[in-house]
């Protein structure tokens, strides 16, 4: 029998081994593929899909779950949407939490919970981050997917190299072009992303939405941060949300949306929705550009080395100690601002006021963990 050459012994050991890699690879990118699990809690009346607002999108990563808690009773409606940036998981949870909490009594709430879902099937390039991460709850550990900023390119490609927000033509970074919350207000016609921001602007008009909330994270360096963000026809209820917050002893800042800065879920939802729209940031270290190592730990932690050293120099723009800033104190903190605001909504609206039990408050959530209002 003739014996192979030792050089293509040397080959087929080489492909074998790159076939397996391609094999294990594979798996793991598939992983990202599968669902995250949201569970309706008892306050869930019918889980509907964004597609049914823009029937392209049906069967695609733009056709997301949208959860619809109706009381029977008047009032307004209010959206909340989270993971509009998936990397940003405390705006994700909060959005959960109220899925699988939330009662309405008065009015309603639609929630979407991945409003990126394209995003969620992937990570940012260059990143090292993890794909998952797990919360324990009581009942188990719960897996979440931890996401990109923005859409999924095997869903929209190629980038440009600039960026031209419609309708204004205002100019950004090419990658802006698949960030959801760079956007609004969409076009039908358009890009996979103007297509989703499209649906959820349709969504806002169609079912009348009076209140919205877009639920983020931000590095602890960005300047707007721990921040609630306002249209200037919601200005008056987030300066008296902000009190009642204060009185929690929570500091938030107050921010004004700019008029020039265009696609931004503040922005356009106010100019051109009935919607009074308000946009929160908790402070998310993963998407800092001076921590250590990525890691799930570091998404639920919040604890590194390298920004406690960065706020002993005053570089950080949030309370930061040994401490770090964990999930439950982010998602406690989008969870706090939507009861201050919507309390100061229906201050201001006594005759149509948005009645909502079962929201875990900033101390529940101090006290028993995330987890525990997970089911």
């Amino acid at each position: 029998m003739k014996r192979l050459h030792p050089q293509y012994v040397t080959g087929l050991m080489f492909l074998a081994l790159m076939g397996a890699a391609g094999f294990f690879a594979a798996r793991t990118f598939e992983e990202m593929r599968q669902p995250d699990v949201v569970i309706a809690g008892p306050g869930v009346t019918r889980v509907g899909s964004l597609a049914d607002y823009h029937q392209p999108l049906r069967g695609t990563h733009g056709d997301t779950p949208v959860y619809y808690l109706e009381s029977g009773n008047p009032g307004p409606t209010i959206l909340v949407l989270g993971g509009v940036h998936p990397n940003e998981p405390a705006g994700f949870l909060a959005a959960v939490v109220l899925v699988e909490n939330a009662v309405t009594k008065a009015g309603r709430i639609i929630i979407i919970p991945q409003a990126s879902l394209s995003g969620f099937t992937c990570t940012d390039p260059l990143e090292g981050s993890p794909q998952h991460y797990d919360i324990l709850t009581r009942n188990g550990t719960r897996r979440f997917r931890y996401g990109a900023r923005g859409m999924n390119p095997l869903d929209q490609w190629p980038d440009p190299l600039v960026y031209l927000h419609y309708p204004s033509g205002q100019r950004l970074s090419g990658i802006e072009t698949r960030n959801l919350n760079r956007s609004y207000p969409g076009r039908a016609d358009g890009t996979f992303t103007e297509q989703v921001a499209y649906a959820i602007m349709r969504l806002i008009r169609v079912e009348h939405v009076a209140l919205a909330f877009d639920l983020h994270e931000a590095a602890p360096e960005y300047p707007v941060i721990n921040a609630i963000v306002t249209h200037e026809k919601g200005e008056e209820i987030a300066a008296a949300a902000m009190l009642d917050l204060e009185l929690e002893d929570l500091d938030y800042t107050l921010e004004l949306s700019p008029k020039r800065f265009r696609g931004l879920s503040h922005r356009e939802w106010g100019d051109s929705t009935g919607a009074i729209p308000f946009l929160m940031e908790t402070g998310n270290i993963m998407q800092g550009r001076l921590h250590g190592r990525s890691s799930p730990e570091l998404i639920l932690t919040g604890k590194d080395e390298m920004y406690l050293k960065a706020a002993a120099i005053g570089l950080v723009r949030i309370p930061y100690d040994s401490a770090g800033v964990p999930i439950r104190v982010r998602v406690g903190r989008h969870l706090a601002g939507i009861r201050a605001l919507l309390d100061a909504f229906n201050a201001k609206f006594p005759e149509r006021q948005a009645i909502v039990d079962n929201i875990p408050t900033y101390s529940d959530l101090e006290e028993h963990d995330l987890g525990y209002y997970l089911r």
